[in-house]
């Protein structure tokens, strides 16, 4: 290969890198605004490296989620409960609720979006229309009875 061409893809990925700035060898003399500017600045720069640390530890999380994530098969039957399906039941107080069991992540329970693996979710899995399940929640267990079961599909 030529030479030529090694150099120009070095020059190429430094190109990609940031420069650092020198740090100057004479006497870092400032006026006292100079003083405040650097000060601001640093302080700016601090808040900034604050902030992309925060969202580095969300960087790693939904990494780490995404690699580990399985896929479930989509919820077809109206017979079984199964995550992705939704249910519709009815609390001990007559009240009747609709919710779609969903992973972790999806969860939003203002949605009606329920974590397979929370305390209800874990009540309905697996329960078929007509059945009573014990939902154990940490204010005491309640008696729920499956109404119908929709597939995702």
């Amino acid at each position: 290969m030529s030479r030529a061409f090694v150099n120009e893809d070095q020059a190429a990925a430094q190109a990609d890198q940031p420069v650092e700035r020198r740090v100057s060898d004479q006497p870092n003399y400032v006026t006292a605004n100079g003083l405040r500017q650097l000060q601001q600045r640093l302080t700016e720069l601090n808040t900034l490296r604050s902030e992309l640390q925060a969202q580095g530890e969300r960087l790693r999380y939904f990494a780490a989620r995404v690699h580990s994530a399985q896929v479930v098969p989509t919820a077809l039957s109206t017979e079984k409960v199964q995550i992705g399906s939704r249910v519709r039941f009815i609390d001990d107080q007559d009240q009747e609720h609709l919710v779609c069991l969903v992973g972790e992540d999806e969860a939003d329970a203002a949605r009606g979006l329920i974590n397979w693996g929370s305390p209800l979710g874990r009540a309905l899995l697996g329960a078929a229309p007509g059945d009573e399940v014990t939902w154990r929640r940490p204010v005491g267990e309640q008696a729920i009875e499956i109404i119908e079961i929709e597939g995702a599909g």
